[in-house]
């Protein structure tokens, strides 16, 4: 794609334009500060490929198209897509898709396209951004999805309600350390930006909310649980909080692989799941694999 860049953008809303009536849960950033803020904390992306996860009424779609080499849109609600498309179809580096996030196919839009391929010669995509604003009741299934295609990302900056970034962000031992803190860190280093206020948004909400930024650094390969057994293993560990680690994984594993493991991996059986580091539980998961053939 030409590097050239196209900065005749729509403006955002105008003021006489009719605005969409926003459905319940919907509310979109209208603060050029924090817009300009977010968009910073991306870092240069002059070269890079970013995807827009609900843009909403194009705030920070406005100022990336003038950034990046490209940006692909993803909207779910049928009207902000159909204004999106007519305000950017013009703008080249612009792709506005009308698309559930979670259903969207990765590796069609970041993988090796058909024809490309060359005997001896590895494909290594080029990683792209994210940037967002995660509805609270999904964020945990859109992370873990952008985590499944780790490979195609570099970066991802998100704005989720403030209580959810402190758990994301959250160190073990801590109250608020659980399994959203884990397989997050499990896949990225996580720094904590700032905190927007209900007044940045439209309509109002009635939680702040915080700018997370998200450098990927998958470890599974490192702690040795690489497939898709150690993000069961986590999701069962931190099944019921105020049970034991013992209690939660007896449900699956014999008490006496359990005790052996547990032996092995230097836990204590009164241990709770989010007393333990991502390797301590690495070291179990791996010790009961090796004791029961589980992966």
């Amino acid at each position: 794609m030409p590097e050239e860049k196209r900065v005749n953008v729509p403006k955002v809303v105008s003021a006489r334009r009719p605005q969409h009536k926003p459905k319940l849960g919907q509310h979109f950033l209208a603060s050029d500060d924090y817009a300009q803020r977010i968009v910073d904390a991306l870092g240069d992306s002059s070269q890079s490929t970013v995807l827009e996860i609900g843009p909403g009424r194009g705030i920070l779609t406005s100022l990336l198209a003038t950034r990046v080499r490209r940006l692909i849109a993803v909207e779910l609600d049928r009207v902000l897509a159909a204004q999106l498309r007519l305000r950017f179809g013009m703008v080249r580096n612009v792709e506005i898709i009308e698309a559930d996030i979670l259903a969207i196919d990765f590796d069609s839009l970041f993988g090796l396209k058909p024809g490309l391929s060359r005997p001896g010669i590895e494909f290594k995509p080029q990683p792209a951004k994210v940037v967002g604003n995660l509805p609270y009741y999904i964020t945990s299934e859109i992370l873990l999805r952008l985590f499944d295609h780790a490979k195609y990302f570099e970066s991802i900056v998100i704005m989720v309600q403030r209580e959810v970034a402190d758990r994301i962000a959250a160190s073990p031992g801590s109250r608020d350390y659980g399994l959203l803190s884990a397989t997050t860190q499990l896949y990225a280093g996580v720094e904590n930006l700032f905190t927007l206020p209900p007044a940045a948004f439209s309509p109002p909400p009635r939680v702040h909310s915080s700018l997370l930024r998200l450098t990927m650094n998958p470890k599974r390969e490192r702690l040795g649980v690489a497939g898709d057994g150690f993000i069961d293993f986590l999701k069962l560990s931190f099944s019921q909080k105020r049970k034991t680690l013992w209690n939660n994984l007896k449900l699956k594993y014999p008490e006496a692989d359990l005790r052996a493991a547990m032996t092995n991996a230097k836990v204590k059986s009164a241990a709770r799941a989010e007393t333990l580091s991502l390797e301590e539980s690495a070291a179990l998961y791996r010790a009961l694999r090796n004791a029961n053939g589980n992966s």
